[in-house]
Order: structure tokens, then sequence, then C-alpha cells
């Protein structure tokens, strides 16, 4: 049975209650519906509840390069489950143009006619080469998930987090899920109680609450590819493998794992604003790309909804022209172009897509 977040009149967190219940209380007047940044149904009471008394929600997260799963799991329900499409290969896709372009211009104002020791390049100013930062691609990857760990924290009374802990084998600098691993805990560890386990001993979990994995097709936004591990995680702090007799071992604890619906979630790709295009324009004027703003009043990642003839579209803004807005759908294809006038504003961008839930 689904659970529904419920959050007091100032604001704090309390155990999520039945859909019947939240519908009568805003039937009654007696809450408000809650906005949130997951288009999670949640509910705001007006009035004091009976009681505060909080049972343990946990937080389960199977980081990936590509694709993340996260469950928030108390003993009894499912409460949220999500699948993230990681920005990793489109930020480093980024990232290597970007060096491309720098490297093009540094030539160009190169003179080659004179001689090596007289030409204008610039000398090393310091060496940067030696601080232990988090590449773009990684960063953006944890950051993402991390956004979505503090939204769901506004949402369910849960403190404590549970993270595949990764093992790459071979050279483990080289491994995107390991490189940033450590950065992302420590980060974490000033909010969360922050819990990690191993690969295996999530399979164990997983086989033990008769969870089947899709091994295949990982990139289908399906509760069996990554979320179902992020079940796993969560349900670690509830039952575990230990002694149970003198001559025994065996699984104490339970969980109950509950239909919930699965949330996809992603970063809308906006390109950022370019002072240089790749291509050279007529003229030696180069127009004007990337960016979030549009000229009709919408901010790229706004979500709208466009009318063409007797046809209703909803999207996300993903460009314009002169007169036309383009809306796009979950994928970032595009829907269409729609006159700036048919176009209506629904939510403001929130830096995420969120499809389902």
């Amino acid at each position: 049975m689904l659970r529904v977040p419920v959050i007091d009149k100032d604001g704090r967190v309390l155990m999520p209650t039945k859909p019947t219940r939240a519908r009568r209380w805003l039937k009654q007047g007696k809450a408000k519906l809650y906005k949130n940044d997951l288009q999670v149904f949640a509910i705001q009471i007006n009035f004091d509840p009976s009681g505060r008394k909080e049972q343990k929600v946990v937080a389960g997260i199977d980081p990936g390069k590509l694709f993340t799963g996260i469950a928030v799991q108390s003993a009894k329900f499912t409460l949220w489950l999500g699948h993230l499409y990681l920005p990793f290969q489109k930020v480093k896709d980024r990232m290597e143009t970007r060096a491309m372009m720098r490297r093009n211009r540094r030539s160009r104002r190169i003179n080659r006619k004179q001689s090596y020791n007289q030409r204008a390049h610039r000398q090393a100013r310091f060496d940067n080469r030696r601080q232990n930062k988090i590449a773009p691609s990684i960063k953006a990857n944890r950051d993402l998930e991390k956004r979505v760990l503090d939204e769901l924290d506004k949402l369910f009374p849960f403190i404590d987090v549970v993270i595949e802990s990764v093992q790459a084998k071979g050279n483990k600098a080289f491994s995107p899920v390991m490189v940033g691993q450590e950065w992302q805990i420590d980060r974490l560890l000033d909010s969360y109680d922050v819990e990690t386990i191993e690969g295996w001993q999530t399979a164990q979990i997983r086989r033990e609450l008769g969870l089947v994995k899709q091994k295949h097709s990982k990139s289908d936004a399906v509760v069996a590819t990554h979320a179902v591990d992020g079940i796993a995680l969560a349900a670690s702090e509830f039952m575990k493998y230990q002694i149970t007799s003198t001559n025994s071992r065996g699984w104490v604890g339970r969980v109950d794992v509950t239909a919930c619906p699965l949330t996809v979630i992603r970063r809308p790709p906006i390109s950022r604003r370019q002072l240089h295009l790749l291509q050279f324009s007529k003229g030696g004027k180069r127009r004007k790309y990337g960016g979030t703003i549009t000229r009709h009043g919408f901010r790229k990642g706004d979500y709208v909804e466009a009318f063409q003839g007797t046809k209703t579209f909803r999207g996300w803004v993903s460009g314009d022209t002169k007169s036309q807005v383009s809306v796009s759908n979950t994928e970032w294809k595009r829907l269409g172009q729609f006159s700036k006038n048919k176009v209506q504003l629904l939510k403001r961008s929130t830096g995420l897509i969120v499809q389902g839930g």
C-alpha cells in the first residue's frame, strides 16, 4: 500500500500516512498540497498531530557511472523508488569539446613566422596539476544524487543512509564510481548517518528478499535494474545475517517490500552560454548560443503547457526563436515549436526533469 508524506504546520517531517486519510484531510480543509521538486504527492497539515512517534526510515543508494538507484524503505513499506540518469557522459563530452576549442583559440594567436623564442607562448603562471580535485563528470553524478537525497529528506523522516561500496578491479584510480565515493560519503556525513556495504552483501539481501535484478539493458527505467539494489541496501538496516543458535546462522529481522511507483529523474541537458562557437559565422559575428534565458520570459527547463490547434502538449522549455518556444519531453526530444502566446508556464525550472512518481 502506498504512503503519502506528511509535513506539519511548522515544516517538520512526520511519518507518512494512508492516501485515503490524506485525501480526507484535503477535502475537510485540514491539509494542503505540499509542493516539492520531486513531484511527490505530499500534504502539509494545519493542525497539531496526535503524536510524533517516528519509525525507522532508511534511504539506500546504489551509485553508478551512468545510472543510480535510490530507495526509501521502512520496516513495513517501500516509501519511494528512484532511477537517476546521471550526466557523466554529457559532462565528459562537453569538457573535451571545451578543451579542444581552447587549444584552437590559442593556436590561432601564435605567429609561426616568428622564431620560436619570440612567439606569443604564455608561460605557465603556476603549477595547477597537484590538486586533489574531483573530475567535473564525477562531481556532477554525485551532486545529482545528493540533490535528490536532500529533497527526500524534506519529505521522509530519515537520517540513516546506506551506500553500496564499490571495489573495482585493477587500477582503482580509473574507476569513475570509486574516485568520488569517499568524497561523497564525507559530504553526506555532515547531514546523515552513513553506512556502507559491499556488492556481495547487497546481492545476498536481495536474494533473501526474493527480489530479481535485471542484468541486461541496464538503461531500462524499471525497478529491477537499479532501484532493486536500493531496496536491498535500505533493508540491510532491518535484517542481519548472524548467529541464531549454538550451531547455526541465519537472517534476523524482517522487512516488507511493497508496491511503489518508480520516479525517473535526470538533469535538463542545457548548453552553457558559449563565447566562441565551433564554427565562425558569416561576417565574423557570432550568434548567441547556450544559456538559460529565452526572449519570451521563459527559462530553459521550465515546465510548460503548449497548445497547437486542438492538441495540448506538456513538457520542458528547451530553446527559442524570434517568435516561438521549443518544448521537449523527458528525454529532451523536441515535441514541437509553439507560438510564444500559446505557451503557459506551469512550474519554474528546478534543475530536474522528473517523470512518474
